[in-house]
């Protein structure tokens, strides 16, 4: 599928993409064992300012891949949960959009469900993703163009054709109500995890009607529509990143035909 039919608007040329998306993958798969060490151990975390936590695999995790990343791609910006914002960033045309640990409160309760996710924005769109979940070790990488990917066996979303019934990953006080028909709805703490579900198949769906951050969702986002899937916010908006704000409104993912059922369910 060419990828201006994938996008629905054409893909930035960026002709780097081999090289940096073995770049991401190697990177973040030897960022791992920095998660794993920490994980059902003892180590420090708190509050950061707004309530959510942190951790000391966190900041670990994040200085390895700002390290071994900014190093091999000096001249690309960064924008990372665990860093202060750099405005440099906006004048960049490559910028890395970094989550050292998407699902801090999964870690904390030494649930398996927490990911590692690191992509490359151009001209506002991710071009190449990476999402890692170190416990069960399951790499999805894509880039634009390419197909996604698992441990490099290729991925595609399923085949559903209606909510009604349907595997859907959120939160249930959201889903679980009207408008919505009945659906077997779990959560999962990653927001990257749970569109990696969608995007090998093992989810229907993912929805969210609360902002995200690029950093949840920029990896994601790459991923899924590889493998033949959509991710858009609530009203089938593709989504922009490397803006001024970090804020992404709503989320939905799903195959074409489940997606366009869910934004038309939310419309209403």
């Amino acid at each position: 599928m060419p990828a201006l039919d994938r996008y629905n608007g054409e893909a930035p040329a960026y002709g780097n993409a081999p090289q940096d998306l073995k770049l991401l993958e190697d990177t973040v798969r030897e960022a791992g064992p920095i998660a794993r060490k920490f994980y059902g151990g003892d180590y420090k975390h708190w509050s950061k300012e707004g309530g959510s936590p942190v951790t000391e695999a966190d900041l670990a995790v994040n200085k390895y891949l700002c390290d071994v990343l900014t190093a091999a791609r000096p001249g690309y910006g960064w924008l990372s949960e665990e860093n202060t914002d750099d405005p440099s960033r906006l004048d960049k045309r490559e910028v890395f959009v970094i989550d050292p640990i998407d699902g801090t409160v999964a870690f904390l309760k030494n649930r398996p469900h927490f990911t590692i996710c690191a992509a490359i924005v151009v001209d506002g769109r991710p071009c190449c993703g990476v999402v890692y979940n170190p416990i069960s070790d399951e790499l999805y990488s894509a880039r634009s163009g390419a197909g996604a990917h698992r441990n490099g066996a290729p991925i595609r979303v399923g085949v559903r054709d209606g909510l009604e019934g349907c595997a859907m990953l959120g939160d249930r006080t959201q889903l679980t109500a009207a408008p919505w028909p009945a659906m077997h709805v779990q959560n999962r703490n990653s927001v990257a995890y749970r569109v990696m579900l969608v995007a090998d198949g093992s989810a229907d769906a993912s929805v969210s009607l609360t902002p995200k951050r690029d950093w949840d969702l920029a990896a994601a986002d790459v991923i899924l529509h590889e493998a033949g899937g959509r991710l858009t916010d609530a009203h089938g908006n593709l989504l922009q990143y490397n803006r001024p704000s970090t804020l992404q409104s709503s989320l939905v993912a799903a195959n074409p035909r489940l997606h366009a059922e869910i934004v038309a369910l939310l419309r209403h």
